[in-house]
């Protein structure tokens, strides 16, 4: 099992300030008569879940369970940011409701795509004493079921030193490691977490050391750990990438995987939450920040308050391997790895379909097919006959390629996204296992007669037929060739 499908079975608990982001847009065409103003003809408003709401949404995203906690007011804010996580089953919110104080929102006036103002609904003062030791019974309830702590800090009056210091220690009883993602630039406060995520302008305000090259950011990240008990210092520096200073290792210098930035936007809660849950699956936190690093650079891809899902990273994280380019083995499975990789496609909304044959030599009458396959679907997974059940099969003298050979040519068709292999001489218990969506196979088969039809149809899927090249086919390539051998 991957690191990215442990996400699967992997409980953080975040407590911080939870917010709403609103977006109204609209077409800008002319300016106000009774001011000069830009008049916003409003076609769209979107609401979002901001701040620690948004670090929940990505680990459910990223396929991880959450148990989110914060403090909210008693207003419409709250109950439409209440029945956003209420509708993602893999987040249970653990609000404390304040009467004095409104639920945190953020309204962004959008034209045309750029943002023309943005207006603040909050109160940043501390919580009361009431409410800290509401939050930190919570806390108390719930730490010991989950893998990780994280603490999402916005300044917005919940993380007060209490609330902070209470739920560390609350971590630390327990044996949960504390991710802190902060906004004081008194990083003492934070003493005892496993790590903290500051970025360049909250490292230099904390420190002191501008951040110019590398060795100013590890400069800067040893002397918070020379200041505080903070286990190691991951520091996120936008398109320099990020900075992981610990106690016991080098620094480690991870270089920006984003390719085309549309927004920044929420990049911080995704590398959270995926840095939450490979620490909470058992990364080490070299591995885990790498983690974190490849989804911040998916997430500045897409534009708004966004989040990654976890085939998305786990695509991701497998083409930036051999300079960018996915090794083929990667995608050759066993049937449980192959499960658990079209679990994840089907989380994330993704249509799967499904193919098989011996693929011997391959020719144009294969790619055809793999091709159109692939055109009916998101994601599609190729079952391949083993050698002893080609020899069944096609004969003694077949197949001329053997099996793993077979695997690694299929794997490295882009239009290829998994490569099974099966023992039995036709995919009918593979195609059960895997419940693909669409099934796939050539016109010189009849409805009646493709295996895993029913299985297929049973389930509300579509089986697709493909008109074959004609005259193209291993035997006769085969035959070719020894007939040019003979000449």
């Amino acid at each position: 099992m991957s690191l990215i499908d442990k996400f699967h079975d992997t409980r953080v608990l975040c407590l911080g300030d939870v917010m709403l982001d609103r977006f109204i847009s609209g077409a800008v065409n002319r300016i106000s008569p009774e001011s000069p103003v830009p008049v916003l003809s409003v076609s769209e408003s979107k609401i979002f879940a901001g701040g620690a709401a948004n670090v929940a949404e990505n680990v459910a995203a990223l396929g991880g369970r959450c148990t989110l906690v914060g403090v909210v007011g008693q207003d419409g804010a709250a109950r439409e940011l209440e029945a956003m996580m209420q509708a993602q089953p893999r987040i249970s919110a653990a609000f404390v409701p304040v009467a004095d104080r409104p639920t945190t929102e953020k309204t962004r006036f959008v034209a045309h795509g750029q943002h023309m103002l943005r207006a603040d609904n909050e109160i940043g003062e501390p919580v009361d004493a009431a409410t800290e030791a509401a939050l930190l019974s919570v806390i108390a309830t719930h730490v010991q079921s989950h893998h990780v702590l994280v603490l999402s800090d916005y300044a917005k009056g919940v993380l007060t030193d209490t609330v902070v210091r209470g739920a560390i220690d609350l971590a630390i009883r327990v044996g949960v490691p504390v991710i802190v993602d902060p906004k004081s630039p008194q990083l003492e406060r934070y003493n005892g977490a496993t790590v903290v995520t500051p970025n360049t302008k909250e490292t230099q305000v904390a420190t002191g050391v501008m951040l110019h090259d590398d060795a100013k950011a590890t400069e800067a990240g040893c002397k918070v750990l020379a200041e505080t008990t903070i286990g190691a210092v991951l520091i996120t520096r936008a398109e320099k990438g990020m900075t992981l200073v610990t106690r016991n290792a080098a620094p480690l210098h991870i270089v920006p995987r984003a390719r085309e930035v549309a927004d920044v936007g929420g990049a911080g809660d995704t590398v959270i939450a995926a840095l939450a849950l490979a620490l909470g699956g058992g990364s080490e936190l070299g591995r885990a920040a790498t983690i974190a690093n490849t989804a911040a650079g998916i997430v500045v891809g897409k534009r708004g308050t966004a989040t990654v899902t976890g085939s998305e990273l786990m695509e991701a994280l497998e083409a930036e391997t051999r300079s960018g380019l996915a090794p083929p083995q990667v995608k050759v499975l066993s049937w449980s790895e192959a499960l658990l990789r079209v679990e994840a496609w089907r989380r994330d909304g993704l249509r799967v379909g499904f193919t098989n044959g011996c693929f011997d030599i391959l020719h144009i009458g294969h790619i055809g097919i793999l091709s159109f396959a692939r055109a009916h679907c998101d994601r599609l997974v190729v079952g391949l006959n083993a050698d002893a059940s080609v020899r069944r099969l096609k004969g003694a003298h077949r197949p001329v390629n053997s099996q793993d050979d077979r695997a690694v040519v299929l794997a490295a068709l882009a239009v290829v996204d998994a490569v099974v292999m099966f023992d039995q001489d036709s995919p009918q218990e593979l195609i059960v296992h895997l419940q693909p969506d669409a099934l796939v196979k050539g016109a010189d088969y009849q409805l009646s007669e493709i295996v895993g039809a029913d299985v297929v149809l049973a389930r509300g899927g579509e089986v697709l037929r493909f008109e074959l090249v004609p005259g193209r086919s291993t035997t006769k390539t085969i035959d070719r060739a020894k007939q040019s051998a003979a000449t």
